[in-house]
């Protein structure tokens, strides 16, 4: 193997190591049978989420897995695979159990959640979840509801006076 291609192979390797710690969501998807205008549309869902998927050698794969300390992934890494990384935890996974819904051609195979391995089970939960905005939305009404009920109680007492 002459130098040039050795350097590729460990720029690539580097570039998914980087990928993998700064990803709060790895998904490991086979795509097998997709056309390439669906993987294009999946991709552009991905972007959208501020998501972005990749097709990688497996072996390269494997090497920066063993690098990041996450050999657990390494074992779920045959065939055809496309990997999802995600800076929000539900968002790539979310995307990606939709469209595996709609084409039964892409299979979720498992992944990483804030570096724990998690199998494809799980990455379909992780989908049921709402988004961050959502999560939000619900934590804020929560804080809003004891205020609101000490206002109407207050409300209460006034009407009754």
């Amino acid at each position: 193997m002459n130098q040039a291609t050795l350097n590729a192979k460990k720029a690539v390797v580097e570039e998914l190591v980087a990928k993998i710690k700064e990803a709060k969501t790895t998904v490991v998807c086979e795509y097998r049978g997709l056309t390439v205008a669906q993987l294009e549309a999946l991709r552009n869902q991905l972007r959208e989420a501020e998501s972005v998927m990749g097709v990688y050698k497996n072996s390269l794969v494997a090497r920066a897995l063993t690098e990041c300390g996450k050999d657990d992934l390494a074992k779920i890494m045959e065939g055809p695979n496309a990997i999802i990384f995600s800076k929000d935890v539900v968002a790539g996974a979310k995307i990606a159990a939709k469209f595996a819904k709609k084409n039964e051609n892409l299979v979720l195979k498992g992944g990483l959640v804030e570096g724990q391995f998690v199998d494809a089970k799980g990455i379909k939960e992780i989908a049921t979840l709402p988004g961050r905005e959502g999560l939000i939305s619900m934590f804020l009404s929560v804080l809003q509801a004891p205020v609101r009920q000490f206002a109407c109680a207050v409300k209460a007492v006034a009407d009754k006076q």
